[in-house]
């Protein structure tokens, strides 16, 4: 199928640093055009605002599809980025937070290949980043995402028990699910799994998931179900016992330095016990 690789996406009101790294390597990694939708709840400064706005323009090529602002219902996410998929122009769609930098190994064209032999979808794995010591530092486009989270493992897979399996390649008429976690009727192909450097775990996030708990227990964002609100409290719980650090030491999530230009060499063997094996951490599945 020929047509142009277009990004999807749904942004929250990161910072714009990010935001401008995030541009520039989907740019550089092939992608022809951005269908964004930013999302900026209430307590977002209208000059937050305005600067995430001028990011998307000058390091996406255009400005956002989508403005929203209100509560983040859980649902909001979905129905956003699917009038997203609904407007891209014919060709395959991409699929990625704000916080989520794909890696391709063979490159874009090689990806589009394999989607195109297969059934129209291709997975990925969150590669979980982090400090060195388990921290949650301030970062700069100086020092870069690389260096101050050089560590990567399987953290939301192992510690929080959340899918950390992702959609991130497809063929524009393959539904995918909450989460962009799964494409319904899709089975992507095991063998080809990329990885998804997730760069979540950035100063501030402990303040993020406190808040994310608090709203969807009072009912103030409404959930589907309470996976997001269960897997972030896993993880407070883990901060409360580590003095407010993720341990980076053990061997359950297996953290060893990574680059985002490189697959790891572990990668293949351990991922695909997870993407044949996964299953949710109760009998009833928390996460959409």
């Amino acid at each position: 199928m020929k047509g142009p690789v277009t990004m999807i996406a749904v942004i929250g009101p990161v910072e714009p640093a990010l935001l401008t790294a995030w541009c520039e390597h989907y740019r550089g990694l092939g992608a022809d055009d951005f269908a964004i939708a930013l999302h900026a709840p209430d307590e977002t400064s209208k000059d937050r605002r305005a600067e995430l706005v001028t990011v998307l323009r000058e390091h996406c090529g255009k400005g956002p599809l989508v403005l929203a602002d209100g509560p983040w219902h859980e649902q909001l996410n979905s129905d956003l980025r699917d009038r997203l998929r609904a407007h891209a122009p014919y060709g395959w769609h991409l699929l990625a937070d704000a916080d989520e930098f794909q890696h391709h190994p063979g490159g874009l064209s090689m990806s589009i290949a394999t989607v195109e032999a297969g059934n129209g979808v291709l997975g990925g794995i969150l590669l979980d980043r982090l400090a060195a010591d388990g921290g949650f530092p301030r970062w700069s486009p100086e020092v870069g995402l690389d260096q101050t989270y050089p560590l990567g493992g399987l953290l939301t897979h192992h510690l929080l028990r959340g899918d950390p399996r992702k959609i991130v390649l497809t063929h524009p008429s393959v539904p995918v699910a909450s989460g962009n976690h799964r494409a319904p009727g899709y089975r992507p192909p095991a063998g080809s799994t990329i990885p998804v450097h997730h760069f979540k775990w950035r100063h501030g996030v402990e303040a993020e998931l406190r808040t994310r708990v608090r709203h969807f227990t009072t009912g103030t964002w409404r959930e589907t179900t309470p996976a997001v609100r269960t897997e972030a409290q896993r993880l407070l719980d883990h901060l409360d016992a580590h003095l407010g650090r993720v341990d980076v030491t053990g061997d359950t999530v297996g953290f060893t330095p990574v680059t985002l230009d490189r697959l790891p060499s572990w990668w293949r063997a351990r991922v695909l016990d997870v993407v044949q094996g996964w299953s949710p951490p109760h009998s009833h599945s928390e996460t959409g």
